[in-house]
C-alpha cells in the first residue's frame, strides 16, 4: 500500500474515530429533534384541517364511513402521536446502545448505524397504531367517541381505567418493565451482529416497551385523544416509571389510583378530566 493510501486511510479513521466520540451528542440531538418534529405536528394537526381534525368528524354520528385514506389518514396521526410519547422513554436504551456500539468498534466490530435499532423501536410503535386506529374505527362505528375523540359512556371509560389499573399489577408488566429499566442487561444477553441484528434487537425492546405500555395508551380513549395534556401526561408517566429506582412502585401506586378512579367513574359518572 503506498504512503499516499497509508494516510488517507489513518485520517479517514481518525474522522470516524472523533464521529464516535461525539455519538452521544448527535444521537440525543436526533432524538431530541424527532421529538420536537412529533410534537410540532400534534399542534399543526390540533390546530387546522387535518387527520385530528378529520377525526373529530369521524367521531360524530352523522359521520360517513370511514374509506382507504380516513384510516391511513388517522394511522398516521396515531403513529405521529406514539412517537412523541414514547421517544424521550426510549433515549436512555439508544444512548446505551451507541456506547456498546463505540467500544465493540473498538475490539474491531463493524459499527451499526443507531438509527437502525431505532427503526425497530418505530416499526414496533407503528404496527400499534394500526391496532389503535381499528379501535377508534370501532368506536366510532359503536357511536361511543366524542368529538374530542373521548368515550361517551362513564361505565365503558370506567372499565377501561380499571383494565389498565389491574394490569399495572400483572406478572406481564412487571417482566416488561424490568427489561425497560435495565437496557445494559438486555444489551449483553440479546445482542446481535450486523444490522438486521440491530433491527432485531429494536423489534425485541420495542415489544417489551410495547408491552409494559399499550394499555396506559388506551386511557387516550378516556381523557381525549385531542387532548394534549392528557398526551403529554401519559408520556411523563410512562418516561418515570421507567427512569427512577422503584418504577414498579410508582406503577403499582399508579394502578390502584386508576383502578379507584374508574370504580368512581363505572358508577358515579364522574368524568376523568
Amino acid at each position: 500500500m503506498s504512503t499516499q493510501a497509508t494516510e488517507a486511510k489513518t485520517a479517514l479513521g481518525e474522522v470516524w474515530t472523533r464521529w464516535l466520540a461525539r455519538d452521544h451528542l448527535l444521537v440525543t440531538l436526533g432524538l431530541a429533534a424527532l421529538v420536537a418534529l412529533a410534537w410540532f405536528d400534534l399542534l399543526r394537526r390540533v390546530g387546522g384541517g387535518s387527520p385530528i381534525s378529520m377525526s373529530r368528524e369521524m367521531a360524530m354520528p352523522q359521520a360517513a364511513p370511514w374509506g382507504i385514506a380516513d384510516f391511513a389518514m388517522t394511522a398516521a396521526m396515531w403513529a405521529v402521536m406514539m412517537a412523541a410519547m414514547m421517544l424521550p422513554s426510549a433515549a436512555p436504551m439508544l444512548l446505551l446502545f451507541s456506547t456498546v456500539n463505540r467500544k465493540r468498534n473498538a475490539q474491531g466490530t463493524p459499527v451499526i448505524p443507531t438509527g437502525i435499532f431505532l427503526l425497530g423501536y418505530l416499526l414496533t410503535w407503528a404496527g400499534f397504531s394500526l391496532l389503535a386506529t381499528g379501535a377508534q374505527w370501532r368506536l366510532n362505528r359503536l357511536v361511543l367517541l366524542t368529538p374530542e375523540l373521548t368515550i361517551v359512556s362513564p361505565i365503558v371509560s370506567g372499565i377501561i381505567l380499571i383494565a389498565a389499573g389491574t394490569y399495572q399489577f400483572t406478572p406481564l408488566k412487571n417482566v416488561c418493565l424490568r427489561q425497560c429499566q435495565s437496557p445494559l442487561e438486555f444489551l449483553f444477553t440479546r445482542w446481535r451482529d450486523g444490522r438486521g441484528g440491530a433491527l432485531l434487537m429494536g423489534l425485541n425492546h420495542g415489544g417489551y416497551c410495547l408491552g409494559c405500555c399499550w394499555v396506559l395508551m388506551a386511557l387516550l380513549f378516556v381523557g381525549g385523544v385531542m387532548n394534549l395534556t392528557w398526551i403529554a401526561l401519559i408520556a411523563a408517566f410512562v418516561l418515570v416509571e421507567r427512569v427512577i429506582a422503584r418504577g414498579i412502585l410508582v406503577s403499582r401506586l399508579a394502578g390502584g389510583v386508576l383502578i379507584v378512579w374508574g370504580l368512581f367513574l363505572a358508577t358515579l359518572g364522574i368524568r376523568p378530566i
